[in-house]
């Protein structure tokens, strides 16, 4: 569990970046009667049972089915960071008994609220990861980095998603020194057929693992796949194989 608080850093950051709007100012369509949040299990390979839950947000308006438009229509409206406030609000009563990943949008470290000691995150009753994607390499790295080390100083936990489907840029995970890797699904589909790609992803689970970090093979759809992604030594799987994203949390597959 989290633990909540204000400091002078968190006193000062708020004050220096833009004052997060009100979430009673954001466009209805973000609102959160307009939104859902469903959960896909994250399974440990090693004792075949639901390790966490990602959060992943929808929407109920027939113009904005995607996260990538809702998160457009955000920062259009200035209203990113109140967003990723009202989807850490549904992703943690949604699913109060799991640890949960939750994505959080580069644009968010531009306003306050992800310092803001009543962050559901905080009072969650078990462990949280925020999830930045590695294929979109964050600005301001320094201070987008100093806001994690508050945030994480805290309790909470930080998750590199995507290694693989565009930027990979090995010294982000180094610097960042996240808790969890996810592989994305780009290097999962050849696992099966092609040596070179085992070789591949086993090497990356091994530097993930000496660098810290445990790995989430993403996107397993299939029994060939999963058995695959097992034999690399990641930690953990996330897929249709398991499960589809859906509310209220899904139970998993049995595959062990």
């Amino acid at each position: 569990m989290l633990q909540s608080g204000s400091t002078n850093f968190v006193e000062w950051l708020v004050e220096k970046r833009r004052t997060p709007r009100p979430i009673s100012d954001i466009p209805g369509v973000l609102s959160a009667g307009k939104l859902k949040v469903v959960f896909q299990p994250l399974v440990d390979f090693q004792t075949g049972k639901t390790f966490a839950f990602e959060a992943l947000v929808r929407s109920t308006s027939p113009y904005y089915k995607g996260p990538p438009a809702l998160f457009e229509k955000a920062i259009d409206t200035d209203c990113c960071g109140a967003l990723g406030r009202i989807i850490r609000e549904l992703a943690t009563a949604g699913c109060p008994h799991y640890p949960l990943f939750i994505n959080i949008h580069p644009n968010e470290f531009d306003e306050g609220w992800l310092v803001m000691p009543d962050d559901p995150i905080f009072t969650h009753g078990h462990r949280v990861f925020l999830e930045i994607t590695e294929s979109v390499p964050l600005s301001h790295f320094s201070l987008c980095n100093n806001v994690l080390q508050e945030i994480r100083s805290k309790g909470a936990c930080l998750a590199v998603d995507d290694l693989g489907a565009g930027y990979s840029n090995l010294k982000y995970i180094a610097d960042l020194a996240p808790e969890i890797v996810k592989i994305d699904r780009a290097l999962v589909t050849p696992l099966p057929t092609d040596k070179r790609m085992q070789i591949l992803v086993t090497h990356i689970v091994r530097l993930c693992a000496d660098l810290g970090a445990k790995v989430v093979i993403e996107g397993i759809e299939e029994e060939d796949e999963m058995l695959a992604a097992m034999d690399t030594g990641a930690h953990y799987g996330q897929g249709y194989y398991f499960a589809k994203p859906a509310f209220p949390p899904p139970r998993i597959s049995t595959f062990l």
